[in-house]
């Protein structure tokens, strides 16, 4: 029997949750859904500059769940931008970081702005 998932730390929910082409109607819009963990994993390496290892570190989980994430969101960001795609963030199976700094690294972005509730983070 597999291990069930475990919930992956993020620090902050982004400030928008949707992006795409200017230039669609609204039933134009074809949709590509990524996650809160993934968007996680592309703030700390794409911007922050964190390696997969920091990364998992920051996120508590293992460096192989970040790879995963980390090419998943990838391959969804390609697709939205290739394909002129909306993209879309949420959902997912995350906590919010306290925001007090603990087990939180130099990545956490919590401390200022707060926003939103998960309901998935049930216990």
């Amino acid at each position: 029997m597999p291990r069930p998932m475990k919930r992956r730390k993020v620090c902050c929910l982004p400030e928008s949750n949707k992006f795409g082409p200017l230039d669609l109607t609204l039933g134009d819009q074809e949709f590509v859904n990524m996650t809160v963990d993934e968007y996680e994993t592309i703030r700390l390496i794409d911007l922050k500059g964190f390696n997969q290892e920091e990364c998992a570190k920051q996120m508590n989980i293992a460096r192989t769940t970040v790879q995963g994430i980390y090419i998943e969101a990838r391959r969804k960001l390609a697709e939205s931008l290739v394909n002129g795609k909306v993209l879309m963030i949420e959902g997912g199976k995350y906590r919010l970081c306290d925001g007090l700094g603990n087990g939180c690294g130099h990545g956490c972005h919590r401390h200022g702005r707060q926003f939103g509730v998960n309901e998935n983070q049930d216990d």
